[in-house]
């Protein structure tokens, strides 16, 4: 259950899509944003470990 909330929440497909409850635009971007950040940060995780793991 809640893993596949997770994913839904990263799920690239759903990063702008409106959901089904009623909010404003200001938590609509936020949400966006933080998506967004979080992708970034999982992104550069990556490239630490690999820069980690392949001296």
């Amino acid at each position: 259950m809640i893993l596949r909330k997770i994913l839904y929440y990263l799920n690239p497909l759903t990063l702008f899509k409106k959901s089904p409850h009623p909010e404003g635009i200001n938590l609509r971007m936020m949400h966006g944003i933080n998506r967004i950040s979080l992708f970034m940060f999982l992104i550069g995780l990556i490239i630490v470990l690999i820069k980690i793991f392949s001296k």
